[in-house]
């Protein structure tokens, strides 16, 4: 294999062929095409996928449902990236940058956007009052390890899992670097884990949501095919017990099996 040799400016080979596929990736912002979501009767509109930023959402709104918070319902429709839903005009209204989940919350006036996944969780358990402390310790560590799961998580789904699992050829150099960045990712996550029950203490919080959508389903074998035994994934002791302890809260298994209304349904 040829040496890539760098240019001195980077331009977009097969821009015109490429342009045609509306969810393939660009260098350029923005919508792509006019569009109308669909709007349902619930406070909270969630325009999602089943990945593991979006299950974030699913889950934590499930945890407020079982802890009996009212004026939890939300409508959720399937964002089809693929198909480059998220580059629809109204859902870059919600989200500029393109990416799922985003909520719309009605009860608001007018109604308030967010968006990015730790964004959304935070929002949603300060508006309810659940799942993160309101001590100024437990409050600031949870928030540490949210914003460390939104910093690292880039390294396990667009570069481990993409070099591992998606990459159109295997390429030992990347494979080797983010590996041993996951690695490592996970070492820490056992050495905490072996200190304390959950992520930030003695409470389930939402900066377990967070990081167990990445790193628990993947020591548990549900992100990338042959990831758990190339990883060793069985060695983390502390992190395989905690990832199958949240696993079994009924809470999780139903944000994992929420069903996505499509856009054409409201």
């Amino acid at each position: 294999m040829s040496e890539y040799i760098v240019p001195n400016v980077w331009t977009w080979e097969n821009e015109a062929e490429e342009i045609k596929n509306l969810g393939g990736n660009r260098p350029t912002a923005g919508s792509r095409f006019e569009q109308t979501l669909p709007v349902g009767e619930a406070d909270l509109q969630l325009y999602s996928l089943g990945t593991p930023n979006g299950i974030k959402i699913t889950i934590l709104l499930e945890e407020l449902k079982d802890l009996g918070v009212s004026n939890t319902e939300y409508d959720l429709f399937l964002i089809h990236i693929g198909n480059g839903d998220q580059f629809g005009s109204d859902f870059v209204e919600i989200n500029p940058n393109s990416k799922i989940p985003a909520l719309v919350d009605q009860s608001q006036e007018p109604a308030l956007n967010v968006f990015e996944s730790g964004s959304i969780l935070l929002y949603l358990a300060e508006k309810f009052g659940h799942l993160i402390p309101t001590d100024i310790h437990g409050r600031t560590e949870t928030l540490n390890w949210l914003f460390w799961q939104i910093g690292a998580g880039p390294y396990v789904g667009g570069g481990f899992g993409h070099f591992f699992s998606y990459a159109p050829e295997k390429l030992k150099y990347p494979i080797d670097r983010f590996t041993m960045e996951t690695k490592r990712h996970l070492d820490l996550l056992d050495q905490t884990l072996a200190e304390r029950d959950f992520i930030a203490g003695d409470e389930y919080t939402i900066a377990d949501i967070a990081i167990w959508s990445w790193y628990g389903r993947l020591v548990l074998g549900e992100l990338y095919e042959g990831s758990k035994e190339f990883l060793d994934a069985e060695s983390y002791k502390n992190v395989v017990e905690w990832a199958n302890k949240i696993n079994e809260r009924p809470a999780v298994q139903r944000g994992l099996t929420a069903e996505y209304k499509p856009l054409d349904q409201a």
